[in-house]
């Protein structure tokens, strides 16, 4: 890790494959519901993708720290594991059950807003200036057209609060375990990202079994969607985002959370016939000049412009 972030065309990259792939995961996620209970639909994905990362980490001889870690990293790394994953799917999983979806969304385009001003006091090179925060205003204000008016419907249950005070929870999580992340000594980023991996399986196993008692046995068609979803949006998707909070800093990283309400619209429509709503291209203008704007330096360096 550099005290300063470098974002390269290849974090641009990162950020954008990662937008497409958690976007269309709502969509997955639907129809493995129809097989598996919430709690082992979470439990599943992590268990799988923390055997998979696991392997490759064994191939490349268990790299992880540079240096021999002191207790407070080894800390810090395990509480990292639990809010990457583990935590944040558990309360979403128990929240989105009294929530609108609406309000789900909304609630994970806040992760951005809760990051900056957390960064701004503990990562180097993060500090907020009046165009970064323009930027990230502009973007949750194009998540919020895009949802649209239910994001602020009620579902008229007795638990509405809580469920809410769950999904934003769950956004805190993210931001927190991004923050304590960037601040990592050298570490191997394929090591870490099993590691945390596996954590997060150590804790969403068991809970999995407290909450909703052993495992129903899905079909096989629901087995390849789960293969898909512990190897795509789990696996894949969580080396990625250490390889971009690592380099790029957890706020690049958390534009990420403005695409992924824009794809999931987009690929509702295409493979499920979900009508587009109106108001989309005022969103997605509306968020691309957010994301244009919080990260105007970055994107002249990567044009080679001057400043």
């Amino acid at each position: 890790m550099t005290d300063t972030p470098q974002i390269t065309l290849s974090s641009w990259l990162m950020i954008a494959l990662l937008g497409v792939v958690w976007g269309g995961t709502f969509m997955v996620t639907e129809i493995a519901l129809e097989g598996i209970t919430p709690f082992w639909l979470a439990a599943s994905r992590i268990g799988l993708a923390s055997v998979i990362l696991a392997g490759v980490w064994g191939l490349r001889g268990f790299r992880l720290f540079t240096a021999r870690p002191d207790s407070g990293e080894l800390v810090a790394m395990g509480i990292i594991g639990a809010l990457s994953s583990a935590v944040p799917f558990a309360l979403l999983a128990w929240g989105q059950q009294y929530v609108t979806a609406g309000f789900a969304g909304v609630s994970m385009a806040s992760v951005a807003l809760i990051i900056l001003p957390l960064a701004h006091f503990f990562v180097p090179g993060e500090q907020m200036s009046r165009r970064r925060v323009a930027g990230f205003v502009l973007g949750f204000i194009g998540v919020c057209i895009l949802i649209g008016g239910q994001a602020f419907e009620s579902t008229g249950t007795t638990l509405e609060i809580p469920g809410r005070i769950a999904c934003v929870g769950a956004a805190a999580c993210y931001a927190v375990g991004s923050i304590l992340l960037r601040r990592l000594p050298a570490v191997d980023s394929i090591g870490l990202a099993a590691v945390l991996s596996l954590i997060g399986a150590a804790i969403s196993i068991p809970l999995a079994l407290v909450v909703e008692g052993l495992p129903p046995l899905p079909s096989n068609d629901i087995l390849l969607v789960l293969l898909f979803l512990g190897i795509v949006p789990t696996a894949l998707a969580n080396l990625l985002r250490v390889l971009v909070v690592r380099s790029a800093g957890p706020v690049f990283m958390s534009l990420v959370n403005y695409q992924v309400p824009v794809w999931s619209v987009l690929l509702g429509s295409v493979f499920l016939a979900e009508q587009l709503p109106p108001s989309l291209l005022v969103a997605m203008t509306l968020i691309l000049i957010g994301v244009g704007t919080s990260q105007f330096g970055a994107l002249k360096r990567l044009f080679g412009l001057n400043d």
